[in-house]
């Protein structure tokens, strides 16, 4: 006969009234690592695409796709204006792919953004360089990464809620973690792409080799959507499907019901995403002006973030046990502390230091958030509207945060020569979320429902 479990509302997420026996059963947990491992090496193929650009853009685009003037750090300026034009384009697709998620499923979403962001990638490997081409080579550049943005835009909370809205819920916090691994894996790939096709002579590395990478991105579209295709729904949409909460234009709906929830979010991304993309993209830029090798730092920066894929998952079990809040406290107040040292650390150009700075920043200072952050961000919302929420709050601030963010830093370097004003800039980005946290309820749940 069929029952009816009514599960209690956590912050701002309402969990629903189940009206079966079997629609309150756990998921099994083989099937439950299935989506796991599949969801964590889709995500891991949409953000290695994404993420190529970034390097990129520290590396070859300011010589190859901007005119230079006598400082090369003008050509590397505009390549992050492009850079940032690809964040602003991310709301866009939280907005879009966010309607899709929430009315017809995460899973046809995802498939979406993969085609799209795979589609752009491998197109960006084609390009005629300005010399080529002149200035349709920086406008055909800047049409492909707003594509890139607008798949984004949708990646992150798709990805995420396909684990999230899956696992138990005393232990979401966990299995949430995992989602960020696939980020994480995605920027290892494209720097070890980069690192290794660096090792060709650098006529030839220019000429072709920075090519391979976005060209390999061809097989990677592939083999993501058949992974993303053969997912099971998540387990929580599937849910309230079936009971019949569908929101009519779930945008609307969770800003006219989470307007506090959304700010939350936004806080809360600042100093993750505007941090990431100080110690990753912009340390290459600012390495090269020091003269540090970019070898040197390339491997620092892919050491870090393997260590940081096994801190993830210890920071997303650690939130289980004591709470969202006190996790995330830790990265955002840990971002302010290592600011100046990250900067001093590479001014002694030596290695090891250098490689000791990378991972105070990221295992460290970035892991606690970026692994907390998916469980956090997701109890704040109710499930019909979940996948926007999670977009719009994640994808707006990272207009301003890691969009603006390397832009910002490579300006105050080239026009005060000193990393210190960017160690202001990080400073900054983690006292906002730290207010914010002050106005963030914690969401953990502590005991199965």
């Amino acid at each position: 006969m069929a029952s009816t479990e009514t599960l209690s509302t956590v912050g701002g997420t309402d969990y629903g009234t189940h009206d079966t026996a079997a629609a309150s059963q756990p998921i099994d947990a083989k099937a439950l690592r299935r989506i796991v491992v599949a969801s964590v090496a889709g995500n891991a193929l949409e953000w290695y695409d994404f993420f190529l650009y970034g390097t990129a853009a520290a590396l070859v685009f300011g010589e190859l796709f901007f005119p230079q003037g006598t400082d090369p750090l003008v050509g590397t300026l505009a390549a992050f204006a492009g850079f940032a034009v690809g964040f602003a384009a991310r709301p866009f697709g939280g907005i879009l792919f966010g309607h899709m998620g929430d009315r017809y499923g995460r899973k046809r979403a995802l498939v979406w953004t993969l085609s799209i962001m795979g589609g752009a990638t491998f197109l960006i490997g084609l390009l005629p360089t300005y010399n080529q081409i002149g200035l349709w080579a920086p406008a055909l550049l800047v049409f492909l990464r707003l594509l890139q943005g607008i798949a984004s835009g949708g990646e992150w909370g798709g990805g995420v809620l396909m684990i999230s809205e899956s696992a138990p819920p005393e232990k979401r916090g966990y299995y949430a973690s995992w989602s960020q691994l696939g980020v994480g894996g995605g920027f290892v790939l494209s720097s070890a792409a980069f690192f290794a096709v660096q090792a060709l002579p650098k006529t030839e590395f220019m000429s072709w080799g920075w090519r391979v990478p976005f060209l390999a991105s061809i097989l990677i579209f592939g083999v993501g959507v058949y992974i993303r295709s053969s997912l099971p729904e998540s387990r929580e949409f599937a849910k309230a499907q079936a009971a019949g909460r569908k929101a009519h234009l779930p945008v609307l709906e969770v800003i006219r019901k989470h307007p506090k929830e959304i700010l939350m979010a936004m806080g809360l991304r600042v100093a993750e995403n505007g941090g990431s993309y100080i110690f990753l993209a912009f340390a290459l830029v600012y390495a090269k002006f020091i003269g540090i090798p970019n070898q040197i730092v390339l491997a620092g920066v892919m050491v870090s973030m393997c260590v940081e894929l096994a801190a993830m998952l210890l920071w997303g079990k650690l939130s289980d046990r004591i709470g969202r809040k006190p996790v995330y406290m830790i990265g955002a107040v840990g971002l302010v502390v290592i600011a100046f040292p990250f900067f001093w650390l590479l001014d002694t150009r030596t290695p090891e230091l250098i490689w000791l700075a990378f991972l105070l920043a990221n295992p460290l200072c970035h892991g606690a958030m970026i692994g907390t952050q998916p469980s956090l961000m997701g109890e704040l919302f109710s499930t019909e509207v979940r996948y926007s929420g999670m977009a719009l709050g994640h994808e707006l601030a990272s207009v301003f945060a890691g969009g603006l963010a390397p832009l910002a830093a490579t300006a105050m370097l080239a026009h005060y020569h000193s990393p210190w004003p960017v160690a202001w800039l990080l400073v900054g980005m983690g006292a906002i979320t730290v207010v914010s946290l002050f106005f963030t309820h914690e969401t953990a749940r502590r005991q199965a429902k």
